[in-house]
């Protein structure tokens, strides 16, 4: 029991690492895609946060100015004295004088160059893991800093620059966070390449969930076409093409071609099934012995490398399912086994099975029983393959969004212990890496959603005032960020709080 525990515990704080860490890294490129476009043109980023800081700051870094650990506040007197009152010291008599336009003119010139530098943001890191922003002067956002709205709009602000600028701006997490994702799929392809095996060469078919049989698929049918679109391997990909369409083709029995209809709920139903242990489909694998273990059923039968189980007690066993459930259900007996060797069919008599159900045998390698293909890339060759992988990683996910709008799509939302569900219970950096592309595609694809407060309801805002030549009022644009925020806190809470249902009840 304490043993359990401890590897529960353990799993725990793996998973949960490897999602802060993942999160991390995309929260920072795509608040870094907000600030490079602010940047480039001559737009004042006044903070870059990891994470958020209320009221306090792990780290606070202003370049040239300050450094602080475990920070409350702003950092000024002292430390930080504004370059208008250094300016304003200097030319107060001035400004009394004459020459007051001149010198006005001059604190204002200064202040837009000081605000034009990288070095006038601050970067820290917050104490709330929840995500991070980029705060850009003159733009009405999470911070709700209305006050300075009112004052009269400077050179170096957002809402001073064409709408067109402003759209980049606002595009820009979305646009690093696709780039991201091409980016590690391409080092990911260059560094292993890709190694899987394709269906048609599954001689024995995949094996089905329970709803899958529900619906008319049956164990080796080897899946060929979704909605006409050609299904090569069992990858993310394929698999979203097959779950979301309207039709399948398979090949049953290695020779009839068979049309099988999926209802509208059909996603939803084997993702129940998953979450009970069942995946949709896995490739069903003969079993084939490699070695097997010293005074159990298998040495007694006198089994070889090589060997290939066909049947228990006469019932057929063409796959390690079958095949295991048919042991389980001779726990401690002797059982009849079938297997061939060299293509002849064998036959073993009072096999032992012991009482866990086992026959005492080690399985060959699966790619050593189907034909794996394997394909690598050089540099040249990984960067449109990345490309490809994630721009089709991002139309799949788009086709499967409108499925959230449904009362079944709804249920399966899931908040942090979702995310943190999908990551390897042992560290694996290919793992990490592809959950982490995922994880930025959607990111890309929810924050381009038309919800005031996300960067789609920028965008639609700023569409519409190309569009229309029409800005929205200020006043607009602050009810909206109070609407889209209060809209993004129910959709939080309702999406953890479908975890926390699920991990009691379910």
């Amino acid at each position: 029991m304490e043993l359990s525990l401890i590897l529960l515990a353990s799993t725990f704080w793996i998973k949960t690492f490897e999602m802060l860490l993942a999160l991390s890294i995309l929260v920072v490129f795509h608040e870094f895609g907000h600030y490079f476009f602010a940047r480039i043109f001559g737009v004042w980023v006044e903070k870059f946060y990891m994470f958020f800081n209320y009221k306090v700051s792990i780290l606070k870094w202003k370049p040239g100015k300050y450094l602080k650990w475990f920070s409350t506040g702003n950092e000024m007197g002292a430390m930080e004295v504004p370059v208008e009152s250094q300016i304003e010291a200097r030319e107060v008599k001035q400004i009394e004088s004459t020459k007051a336009k001149k010198a006005k003119q001059a604190v204002a010139d200064a202040d837009n160059e000081n605000k034009n530098s990288w070095r006038a943001t601050e970067y820290g890191i917050g104490w709330i893991p929840l995500g991070g922003y980029c705060a850009i002067s003159g733009m009405i956002d999470e911070s709700m800093n209305t006050e300075a709205m009112k004052q009269p709009a400077k050179p170096y602000e957002f809402r001073s620059k064409p709408a067109w600028q402003r759209l980049l701006i606002m595009l820009g997490g979305v646009l690093f966070n696709l780039l991201l994702a091409m980016i590690i799929y391409a080092g990911i392809v260059y560094a292993v390449g890709e190694q899987f095996v394709k269906f048609t060469d599954a001689t024995e078919g995949m094996e089905y969930c329970d709803s899958a049989h529900n619906v008319g698929f049956v164990d080796g049918d080897i899946p060929l076409a979704a909605d006409g679109h050609k299904l090569e391997y069992l990858n993310s990909d394929d698999l979203q093409s097959l779950l979301s369409a309207k039709q399948v083709t398979v090949l049953r029995n290695h020779k009839d071609t068979v049309s099988i209809d999926l209802p509208k709920d059909f996603i939803f139903r084997a993702n129940d099934d998953a979450q009970k242990g069942q995946p949709f489909m896995a490739y069903r694998l003969p079993v084939v012995v490699s070695q097997t273990q010293p005074r159990m059923g298998g040495e007694k039968a006198g089994l070889q490398d090589g060997d290939r189980m066909m049947a228990v007690n006469g019932v057929p066993t063409p796959s390690y399912t079958e095949f295991t459930t048919e042991l389980e259900k001779n726990k401690g007996k002797s059982i009849t086994l079938d297997y061939q060797r060299n293509g002849k069919t064998l036959t073993a008599v009072n096999v032992p099975i012991d009482d866990a159900g086992k026959l005492g045998i080690l399985l060959t390698d699966p790619t050593k029983i189907y034909k794996t293909t394997v394909i690598h890339y050089n540099i040249l060759q990984s960067i449109p393959r990345g490309i490809e992988m994630g721009w089709t990683k991002m139309v799949n996910y788009v086709k499967q969004l409108k499925l959230i709008f449904t009362p079944e799509g709804a249920q399966s939302l899931g908040g942090f212990g979702t995310i943190g569900s999908i990551f390897p219970a042992s560290w694996n950096w290919v793992d990490f890496w592809n959950i982490t592309a995922f994880i930025s595609v959607i990111l890309a694809v929810m924050n381009v959603l038309p919800i005031p407060a996300l960067d789609g309801g920028h965008v639609m805002f700023l569409l519409y005032e190309i569009i229309t030549r029409r800005q929205p009022s200020v006043k607009f644009l602050e009810r909206a960020q109070y609407v889209g925020m209060a809209l993004l806190l129910a959709l939080l809470l309702f999406a953890n709080g479908n975890d926390i249902y699920r991990f009691l009840f379910k």
